[in-house]
């Protein structure tokens, strides 16, 4: 008996060191997911032909893409712009360069690969203006690019780690349909106000400045808008579709690369990760749980049942279209066809391919771009010709 008494004793502290260090990883797990993120290096630059004009390097599924991109970069330039993929082998890629480099310009090695393409408003040579939209989290920055229908309005809400210039691929085509395109900005995307946590809600609570979107357009003479939202924007947007009491005056909602359910999405983040199981439950306990929300970074419990989507389909009334890539490599498209078979009768979702992840306008412009405006037209959102 002393004997087990003494391992025990022995053993009570590994048992307690144990727990905890469980414990801190669920926190912490927990945490990066409500925490904005930073834009981390995922690229690394191997060489740069400025007699060529061209740019080599390191191959992932993302630097392999066909299509034009940027790269964020340091030293000389931040920003390049990057065209189309030139040689590859197993190791590295060369791209065309769509941004002058000179000869003595220090890129360094590190960079971001990014879908953006665009980063400022003045790049797509329309009318433009910045302007104010004062929600519930003070006054939130956004472009309005003008349009020709000033009777219904797109709102475009940018993903997680993002900010507006995310959306600037999207605004020359309902430009062409002659339609005003606000970009707006939300709570503790680095743009917005910071709220007194200064942490993501996931859609919970950003909707709500999407929501004041809403407001200044009708407010401007819209009388009905179109929702955009890119990756968590998407996510945004469909929160905002519920329950908005605006609502009715939401005509449709184009997602791309939508969150529609977040289990799903940190569930496969985390086996990317190599994070396993319980763990990511776990921190998904932790987030929705009032007594463990703060612990894990979130200001308020993470209604993760509210968040769904899928099990909130009956709710949704307004045409849907899905713009989702097969093999998207971050939010997985499983969510995105369960919200297409749960309302075949407002969901349309044209099968894409190949892209990755919001990066579909990159990969294809052409069938992007189609998508869009077919989808458009087909709910009677375009301006007829005879009017233009």
């Amino acid at each position: 008996m002393k004997s087990l008494r003494h391992a025990v004793a022995l053993a009570a502290p590994a048992l307690v060191a144990a727990g905890l260090a469980g414990a801190a990883a669920v926190f912490a797990t927990a945490r990066r997911v409500v925490t904005p993120a930073i834009r981390r290096n995922d690229t690394v630059i191997l060489a740069v032909d400025t007699g060529a004009q061209t740019i080599e390097l390191g191959r992932t599924p993302d630097t392999e893409l066909p299509g034009r991109y940027g790269l964020f970069t340091t030293g000389t330039h931040g920003y390049v712009k990057l065209g189309a993929v030139l040689s590859a082998d197993a190791g590295r890629v060369r791209r065309k360069l769509l941004t002058q480099i000179e000869p003595g310009a220090r890129v360094d090695r590190d960079a971001a690969f990014s879908g953006w393409y665009y980063t400022a408003p003045s790049e797509l040579h329309l009318p433009w203006e910045a302007v104010l939209i004062g929600s519930p989290a003070g006054p939130c920055p956004a472009w309005l690019f003008p349009g020709e229908d000033w009777s219904t309005w797109v709102i475009q809400v940018h993903g997680r780690g993002t900010t507006r210039s995310e959306c600037l691929r999207a605004v020359p085509v309902f430009h062409a349909l002659g339609h005003p395109t606000l970009v707006v900005s939300y709570r503790n995307d680095g743009e917005a106000p910071r709220s007194r946590g200064g942490s993501y809600a996931l859609g919970a609570s950003e909707w709500r400045d999407v929501d004041a979107a809403i407001a200044y357009a009708l407010r401007r003479g819209a009388q009905r808008v179109v929702l955009m939202g890119w990756s968590m924007g998407g996510a945004i947007a469909l929160q905002a579709a519920v329950s908005s009491g605006r609502r009715g005056a939401i005509a449709g909602v184009v997602l791309e690369s939508p969150v529609v359910d977040w289990r799903t999405v940190l569930r496969f983040q985390a086996r990317e990760s190599g994070l396993r199981e319980p763990l990511p439950q776990l921190a998904m306990s932790a987030l929705s749980s009032a007594v463990t929300a703060r612990l894990s970074g979130a200001e308020e419990a993470i209604p993760f049942d509210r968040l769904d989507m899928v099990a909130r389909a009956s709710e949704l009334e307004a045409p849907i279209l899905i713009l989702h890539s097969e093999d998207d490599g971050f939010v997985p498209a499983d969510a995105s066809h369960a919200l297409a078979a749960a309302r075949p009768d407002i969901v349309t979702m044209p099968r894409f391919s190949g892209a990755r992840h919001t990066k579909l306008w990159n990969y294809d412009q052409t069938a992007w771009t189609d998508a869009i405006t077919a989808w458009m037209r087909d709910q009677g959102l375009s301006v007829p010709l005879s009017g233009r």
